[in-house]
């Protein structure tokens, strides 16, 4: 989940606990151009106090407007469809003839949502079925590969803990990095060892640990939803995270350094530690995308171009081709 819908899921159980009137509404499905994606959500109290977004338009306004004239006042669950003339779509603000798809729940249980917030704080993939003939909810555990469902009739959701991003080094580009991941919704944690580089870290909303990298990664559970960045250029450092890294599910792993160094680091590690092929190939290095970065800032938006392409599943042609050569001042630029 991103940091949006945990924040409807807190005040959905907050107001549970408080004993408020509110509603769930789940994005179904989309055609065309949508704002938000599937699987979104949105929690309308009673009220008319909104948290999170299924459009960022006037869907919101017109699903308040329903709720205060007590149109969302039954308790089993149903569809509403907006956008299915261009005229409409342009009313509710929907780009390019967009269409959504809204599951509306007008009473959620609060003992469902209590089942998926503790297997979220378990760091566990959950799976939650809303039936609309019945109207009952279930949590249940979810797979790897497991997808958004829906047939009309029953809508199955994925959630998972929040994303996290260990950067191993506290220097300028972890920084910059720092903050941008943070925009993206993701928990970042960095590792420095290094005395003379902690003292000076100051991001907020980081957490700052001073233990060796390999011993961070392990104390952390890696898992497939954790990203890897090694920064220091010292490899006694970023070696010793990607030992651990390389072998874990964590869906991305990078290292900082010019196409040669990472070639050596690559030799180094298979020569040494006995890394497949398969998992030397997991290693993003030079780290980030080939977008000629050189500043810091620079470099921190490649990683995260990259970090956010592999998250979404996106191959980008080229990247290979595009990459900054070998000797000269580009080399060590994204990486």
């Amino acid at each position: 989940m991103d940091g949006v819908d945990l924040q409807v899921l807190a005040a959905a159980r907050r107001w549970a606990g408080e004993g408020r009137r509110f509603a769930l509404v789940t994005v179904a499905r989309t055609w065309g151009s949508a704002p938000r994606p599937p699987g979104a959500w949105l929690a309308l109290r009673d009220d008319g106090l909104v948290e999170g977004s299924v459009s960022g338009g006037c869907i919101e306004d017109d699903l308040i407007a329903r709720m205060r004239e007590g149109r969302l006042g039954a308790r089993a669950p149903f569809t509403l469809v907006y956008g299915i003339t261009r005229d409409e779509a342009r009313r509710f603000g929907l780009p390019c003839g967009g269409t959504l798809e809204l599951v509306v729940e007008p009473a959620p249980d609060p003992a469902a949502l209590e089942a998926l917030a503790a297997r979220l704080a378990r760091r566990e993939l959950a799976l939650r079925r809303i039936d609309l003939a019945s109207g009952v909810v279930t949590v249940t555990a979810a797979a790897r590969g497991d997808a958004l469902h829906w047939d009309g009739e029953r809508l199955t959701t994925v959630h998972g803990p929040q994303w996290r991003l260990l950067i191993v080094g506290a220097g300028q580009i972890a920084r910059y990095l720092a903050q941008m991941a943070q925009a993206l919704d993701y928990a970042v944690t960095v590792c420095e060892p290094r005395e003379e580089y902690a003292a000076g870290w100051d991001v907020p909303g980081t957490r700052l640990l001073t233990t060796m990298p390999d011993d961070t990664l392990l104390a952390m559970g890696a898992d497939a939803r954790c990203a890897v960045v090694a920064l220091t250029h010292d490899p006694r450092l970023d070696d010793m995270v990607l030992l651990e890294a390389l072998k874990s599910p964590a869906f991305y792993v990078g290292a900082i350094g010019s196409r040669l160094n990472n070639a050596r680091r690559r030799e180094r590690l298979a020569q040494h530690f006995d890394f497949s092929a398969e998992e030397l190939a997991r290693l993003h290095g030079p780290v980030g995308l080939p977008i000629g970065s050189h500043t810091p800032p620079e470099i921190a938006v490649a990683i995260v171009a990259e970090l956010t392409a592999v998250k979404n599943g996106v191959a980008v042609p080229g990247w290979e081709v595009a990459a900054a050569p070998a000797s000269g001042p580009a080399a060590c630029t994204a990486g």
